[in-house]
């Protein structure tokens, strides 16, 4: 059985998620709770991602990034994961990097997208996933719309996100704030399909909350690597 290598700590709420979402998925497609799948988990510090976005300096963040995923592929895995998406933007340059296959999150989104015949998607994540194109590119080059959030409402949504769900911190008061900037794109951008394009957004919204599809990125990608392992 494939095992696989998880770039973590970006932050490591969501890479807590992951692990407990992989083990949980794993034992319900084998049908057994007495049995575990094999994983690597290599944790990185996420504000040095920030920092690298904020300053520009995408070379230094895929040579990050890609040497976490060279540690992954030296001790055994036979493919990575990187356990959030903001790093995504310099995704194809990671790969790059590696022998062993990387599954993106983008693309799994998009293909989970497609599947449920969506045209204009919601995304929210950090505003660098707001406001760079990675994640809007593979949507976009097949034809289907990806709306943002305002400017206003993006800041607010990225500060929310690194100074509460990073740290573990689930506000009800930003949960109301977020709707609203949901509801609002609903109404005015007509979207039919909300991306929560961050991992730690599951822990404050979910399915339930909308009448249109919600894409959890976290969960797509898990249910990715549990295929992946049985191939």
């Amino acid at each position: 059985m494939k095992r696989v290598g998880i770039i973590g700590g970006l932050g490591p709420e969501s890479t807590v998620d992951y692990y407990k979402s992989f083990i949980h998925k794993y034992q319900y497609k084998v049908d057994s709770k007495q049995d575990l799948p094999e994983l690597f988990i290599n944790s990185i510090n996420m504000y040095n991602i920030f920092k690298y976005i904020d300053e520009n300096r995408l070379e230094d963040l895929a040579k990050y990034v890609g040497e976490a995923a060279q540690k992954l592929e030296q001790i055994g895995a036979d493919f990575i994961i990187i356990a959030a998406n903001t790093p995504h933007i310099v995704f194809n340059e990671i790969e790059k990097m590696v022998e062993v296959p990387m599954i993106s999150i983008v693309d799994a989104t998009y293909e989970q997208a497609e599947e449920q015949d969506l045209q204009t998607l919601g995304l929210l994540g950090t505003k660098f996933t707001m406001t760079h194109d990675f994640f809007k590119t593979t949507f976009r080059d097949n034809d289907k719309n990806i709306v943002v959030p305002h400017q206003d409402e993006q800041e607010h949504i990225h500060k929310r996100i690194v100074d509460e769900l990073e740290n573990g911190i689930v506000n009800e008061k930003t949960k109301d704030e977020f709707l609203s900037i949901i509801n609002r794109m609903i109404q005015e951008d007509h979207i039919d399909g909300i991306i929560l394009g961050c991992t730690e957004l599951q822990m404050l919204l979910n399915s339930d909350d909308f009448d249109i599809p919600l894409l959890e990125t976290m969960d797509i990608h898990v249910n990715k690597m549990v295929e992946k392992i049985f191939e």
